[in-house]
């Protein structure tokens, strides 16, 4: 199979993903900076981008997570090292799931995973995207109760906001319109920072 014919079928799986929405000057510059063109990557590690892109297709490999206004399939850079680290791409589905006790909640996060949309973390693997959902879980349940009066309610609900800030990029705006809403860094950090800021020192 051609090499346009792969890229041309990754583009299409990852728009019926994330739907059809235009990226602008400001979501590339974002992108840019924080991601890297498959084919640059691949060439780069001496990989064949063909076959990356035969990986994502039969689910052994995630999605791009962004697709410039140009085109260009944008991954992480440590694309590969999940599969790596289990033993190679047909070993790293059992490998991942088995961070998660629950084996249905495994295969959800495999899919996920593959889905490309985890562009939330600067490194995806099981351990930071466990954290983030324990980190969001407890934020929102301090912000449910707050206490903002009671010195130790605050400081421990800055600790959480302060680790899942550092596991988490910006996001580019294209992300609101993909995911449909704020994002987590929205909601979880911005959002709860500016509620409840920290009192002056």
């Amino acid at each position: 199979m051609r090499t346009d014919t792969y890229a041309a079928e990754v583009a299409d799986r990852f728009r019926a993903v994330n739907g059809v929405h235009p990226m602008t000057a400001e979501d590339d510059a974002y992108v840019d900076r924080q991601f890297v063109p498959l084919d640059r990557l691949c060439a780069a590690l001496g990989r064949d981008a063909d076959e990356a892109r035969r990986l994502m297709l039969d689910g052994l490999l995630p999605l791009p997570g962004y697709l410039r206004s140009d085109g260009t399939q944008m991954v992480p850079r440590d694309l590969f090292a999940l599969a790596a680290e289990a033993g190679g791409p047909e070993r790293l589905r059992a490998w991942f799931t088995a961070h998660w006790a629950d084996p249905a909640e495994g295969e959800e996060e495999w899919a996920a995973y593959l889905s490309g949309r985890y562009v939330c973390l600067h490194r995806v693997a099981p351990d930071t995207i466990r954290r983030k959902g324990e980190l969001t879980a407890a934020i929102a349940s301090a912000v449910a109760a707050p206490r903002p009066d009671v010195p130790l309610w605050a400081a421990a609900l800055h600790a959480l906001v302060d680790e899942l800030d550092a596991l988490e990029p910006d996001f580019a705006p294209y992300d609101r319109l993909r995911f449909g809403g704020p994002t987590s860094r929205d909601t979880c950090v911005d959002a709860v920072r500016a509620r409840f800021p920290r009192a002056a020192v």
